[in-house]
């Protein structure tokens, strides 16, 4: 797959008939921060822009497996049934990231790490690795290795060797804390995004139209747009296969395949960032159960498909996206 990470576009374009809208970006967790902000005073909104970047880099101190003397690279070099104390924020993250892996029956784990470095060489370039390292590297995958305590803040591993890796929540866990802070400063209308892979609106801006506004793009072909919404007290997080990587199925160990690119909205950020992570690695009738079960829950799929002996790539939709704009007028975008 030659295509680009999957992402929500809100350019200048889309906000600029929104009146007192200030825009602030951050570099940090490998990826552009931005803080797109509805309030009357610019200088106010640059100073609790700066206090959620500084929110985001304290995240990323602890919560970073690449970051020395992280809370999570300290639990990667961990011993086994050794209790090591963690910030609540890191807790906060290892638990939520619990709760997903139980409720996607597998699909989302954050102790995948052993697992993916063995599909990436010394460059991190896509690399396979043989049958024993690859049963080696499943001996120490599984949530059910990772064991929490709430009331010391307390995390222990039930075997040496287990490796965390939050890249697939952390970005959205961050994005919520934010809010939070956000929230904090009496900061009601903005719209903050993690990459723009990871985006949650919080009220909708004055006039704004009905939200802030958000277009799905095919990411093999960004002017091929999707759908479009406004989004409002949500989250929103894709996932999908850029050049040289693959979504591994920590299920299996192996890369996932059939699926291009995902998008999931729901309430929060950090939950949008595990599934849209999970249903890149689930069938499609197991999301579709998920999205039933959960009605908060709304994803959007783009899938290969056999017809007439080619490759065709097909958008599929779950949950309610009463709210959208389709801008496909069948289920095709392309081959």
């Amino acid at each position: 797959m030659n295509q680009a990470e999957p992402e929500a576009l809100f350019g200048a374009g889309a906000l600029e008939s929104i009146p007192d809208v200030h825009r602030f970006s951050h570099q940090a967790m490998a990826t552009t921060f931005e803080a797109i902000i509805q309030y009357e005073d610019a200088l106010y909104a640059g100073q609790a822009a700066q206090a959620a970047f500084d929110e985001v880099d304290r995240l990323e101190a602890r919560l970073s497996r690449y970051v020395e003397n992280s809370d999570v690279a300290r639990l990667n070099s961990l011993r086994a049934n050794t209790p090591l104390p963690v910030a609540i924020e890191t807790f906060e993250c290892l638990d939520l990231s619990a709760r997903m892996h139980q409720q996607t029956n597998g699909a989302f784990d954050v102790t995948i790490g052993t697992v993916l470095d063995c599909w990436r060489d010394e460059n991190k370039q896509f690399r396979v690795p043989d049958d024993e390292e690859l049963a080696a590297a499943r001996r120490v995958t599984g949530m059910d290795l990772i064991h929490l305590d709430g009331s010391a803040f307390t995390v222990e591993v039930e075997r040496s060797g287990v490796r965390v890796d939050l890249g697939g929540i952390g970005k959205g866990y961050a994005l919520d804390r934010v809010a939070s802070l956000l929230r904090e400063w009496s900061i009601e209308r903005a719209l903050i995004h993690g990459g723009y892979s990871s985006v949650l609106a919080l009220d909708s801006p004055f006039g704004g139209g009905g939200g802030w506004p958000v277009t799905f793009s095919d990411p093999a072909n960004r002017s091929r747009r999707l759908a479009s919404l406004g989004l409002v007290n949500r989250a929103m997080s894709g996932s999908g296969v850029q050049k040289g990587r693959h979504i591994i199925d920590p299920r299996t160990g192996r890369p996932a395949e059939g699926k291009c690119a995902g998008w999931v909205c729901t309430a929060q950020a950090g939950p949008a960032d595990a599934l849209s992570t999970a249903f890149m690695v689930m069938g499609v009738e197991e999301i579709a159960r998920y999205c039933q079960r959960h009605r908060d829950v709304s994803a959007l799929l783009i899938v290969e498909r056999q017809r007439d002996g080619r490759v065709c790539r097909e958008v599929l939709h779950f949950g309610d996206w009463t709210e959208a704009t389709w801008l496909v007028n069948d289920g095709t975008v392309g081959e």
